[in-house]
């Protein structure tokens, strides 16, 4: 079978590369860093431990996928999988609070009612049923087949069957999640609900299709999963795996450049970690057949100078003009009994977060929407004396941070964990450029998952490109990010792969 040479150790890369290795291929990942796992890292400091990327797995069908077809452990044989219930809090601007539970329509919309006043839950229900008809329309082109070579039509095809809406003798239908929330929700706390999805991704609900109705429905349909000891150990039975299917990693190895011979592939130069052949170019040459690149779109524009990898007929790469700052806080006092994993503290003022955001403004959001994990996994602490805690919050990719930053995020975490600087031991922050220097992304950019119509702005690249043998896996290729997707874009390059450009998806 064939040589194959992967770049970088992400998520999706690792999917790819045991696939592959399974199916009899040669496979060697190299990795600039000296750990896997791209963006999904950890962080430890005196007994306490954090996840510094994603903190829960949506859809873990992906991962359980991978591990049935590459060896005979299953997932939940090789980590813990914890079903969080429940599944979210929300802490809403006017104060208001719901905790709604995992997986349970009957669940969601009572904690709904009983929180926000009758017909909250009926407006929330009626929502997911016409988001469930969009992720039936979308679910096989966005995540389970290669990109249509008449992609177009998934761009320009709304899937959200919006609810007529009369307004000034004029009948009109959502176009834009924000007006789903306006015209069909039509409260401001629900209204907070359905947008942070959109926020958690970096994307604008203002210009962001109705089509993005489709993240919440996965975390209501699929439930939501924690990984005991943290998101990282995910990423360790990944990496195992491929060691048990006899993928090689080179770790603190940088491809230098893609090598082209007659249009075609034939290997990468490395800084290091692999001899060169006689009459080879650079320090170092790898021959390969295929090469699947795990990088950020700007990455692989500087393997390949003057290469034409895509054209004018393909999806350009997303922007991802967003990025995160994460503050991991380690807290003295145990975790209080009940309380849920994830709370989300919605800001006070949406208007001023979103121009914030999306306005070209550098920085912190003056009151920003956060994210609160709470893990209950003794793993992550000391003991049962001290909690661990992760603040997430959507900014703009680049941004600088200042402690005022910072402190503003404190600022906002209060409200779901009063008196919080008073169990402060110590905190530490990743930054935007903490997350370009473990994923080369400009900017620290984190990509949103691949999504219907909006002119296909939020489509991505498709894994296969120009070049022969060359092809695109991870959050940066199609389906995009999150984790799912990382999981899904290495299923598609192994099939398009093995079985040729006649790969039509999994079944």
């Amino acid at each position: 079978m064939g040589r194959i040479a992967v770049i970088g150790a992400g998520m999706g890369a690792m999917a790819a590369a045991a696939r592959l290795a399974v199916a009899g291929h040669r496979v060697v990942v190299y990795e600039r860093t000296e750990t896997y796992g791209g963006a999904v890292r950890r962080f430890e400091r005196d007994g306490f431990a954090f996840d510094t990327g994603p903190g829960l797995l949506p859809l873990p069908a992906v991962y359980r996928d991978l591990f049935v077809k590459t060896g005979k452990q299953p997932l939940e044989e090789c980590v813990e999988l914890v079903q969080v219930d429940p599944s979210t809090g929300h802490v809403f601007a006017d104060g208001t609070r719901v905790s709604l539970p995992n997986a349970s329509r009957a669940g969601v919309l009572a904690a709904l009612d009983a929180a926000l006043g009758a017909d909250a839950g009926v407006r929330w229900g009626d929502f997911l049923v016409r988001a469930r008809e969009a992720w039936d329309r979308t679910r096989r082109p966005l995540l389970e087949e290669p990109l249509w070579p008449n992609w177009p039509v998934l761009a320009e095809r709304e899937p959200y069957p919006s609810v007529p809406h009369k307004k000034l003798l004029r009948t009109r239908r959502a176009g834009t999640l924000a007006e789903v929330a306006a015209w069909e929700l039509r409260d401001a706390r629900l209204t907070a609900l359905l947008e942070s999805h959109a926020l958690v991704y970096g994307l604008d609900p203002r210009a962001t299709p109705a089509s993005a109705a489709v993240l919440p429905y996965m975390e209501h349909a699929f439930g939501t999963w924690y990984v005991r000891g943290g998101i990282r150990e995910l990423a360790r039975a990944v990496y195992e795996r491929c060691v048990a299917r006899r993928v090689e990693f080179r770790f603190g190895t940088s491809v230098e450049r893609i090598v082209e011979k007659d249009g075609r592939v034939v290997g990468v130069e490395l800084s290091g970690g692999a001899s060169r052949p006689s009459g080879s170019e650079g320090d170092t040459f790898a021959e390969a057949d295929f090469v699947v690149a795990g990088v950020a779109p700007g990455v692989l524009d500087g393997l390949l100078p003057g290469a034409v990898v895509r054209g004018g007929d393909e999806v350009p790469p997303q922007p991802g003009a967003a990025s995160r700052l994460t503050v991991l806080l380690a807290l003295r006092g145990g975790r209080p009994a009940g309380v849920a994993h994830r709370t989300v503290v919605h800001t006070v003022d949406r208007a001023g977060e979103l121009d914030r955001l999306f306005g070209g403004h550098p920085g912190v959001p003056a009151s920003p929407t956060v994210v609160v994990s709470r893990p209950d996994d003794p793993a992550l602490v000391p003991d049962a004396e001290h909690e661990a805690v992760t603040l997430t919050v959507t900014v703009p990719s680049g941004a600088p941070v200042s402690e005022a930053d910072v402190e503003r995020v404190l600022d906002a975490a209060e409200r779901a964990l009063p008196g919080l600087r008073d169990r402060l031991l110590w905190h530490e922050v990743r930054t935007p450029a903490d997350i370009a220097e473990a994923t080369g992304a400009e900017g620290g950019a984190v990509p949103a998952p691949a999504l219907a119509a909006g002119d296909g702005r939020l489509l991505h690249p498709s894994n296969s490109t120009r070049l022969p043998g060359l092809f695109t896996a991870g959050s940066w290729a199609h389906p995009g990010g999150g984790l799912p997707h990382a999981g899904m874009s290495g299923a598609l390059v192994a099939g398009l792969i093995v079985e040729g450009p006649e790969f039509q998806g999994s079944q």
